[in-house]
């Protein structure tokens, strides 16, 4: 029995994260030059690294190795919503419908991704 390889680009994780992404890039594009530099930046670089993170570990070889990256995609996770999205939040840089948006993403992400590190653990243990 063959296994089959199922591409970045088609994880469920991954989808959720570039919406997560796409949303984030939406609303920095938004932000003045002043927020861009003083909380946007870090947003961005924080919401980005969650589809990066899985990208890479997804590429790694050794399963320790992918759990390492997927462990820093969850954390960049909890960085963008928990910490600089609430910000925006109580800022008021953003309205509380855009951050539900966020969190409307953020859940399943979360979720998937700790499904995703459960699972890398099991199937490194059947080998």
């Amino acid at each position: 029995m063959s296994k089959q390889y199922i591409q970045l680009k088609d994880l469920e994780v991954y989808q959720l994260s570039r919406k997560l992404a796409l949303l984030g890039w939406t609303i920095y594009s938004k932000l003045s030059i002043e927020q861009k530099k003083i909380i946007g930046d870090q947003f961005i670089r924080a919401i980005d690294s969650v589809g990066a993170n899985i990208a890479e570990g997804y590429a790694r070889y050794h399963y320790l190795e992918k759990i390492r990256f997927y462990h820093f995609s969850r954390g960049s996770l909890s960085e963008a919503i928990q910490h600089w999205a609430e910000l925006l939040l109580e800022l008021g840089i953003i309205d509380s419908e855009t951050f539900d948006q966020l969190g409307e993403i953020h859940k399943p992400t979360e979720i998937k991704l700790n499904n995703f590190i459960s699972a890398t653990h099991k199937n490194a243990k059947k080998r």
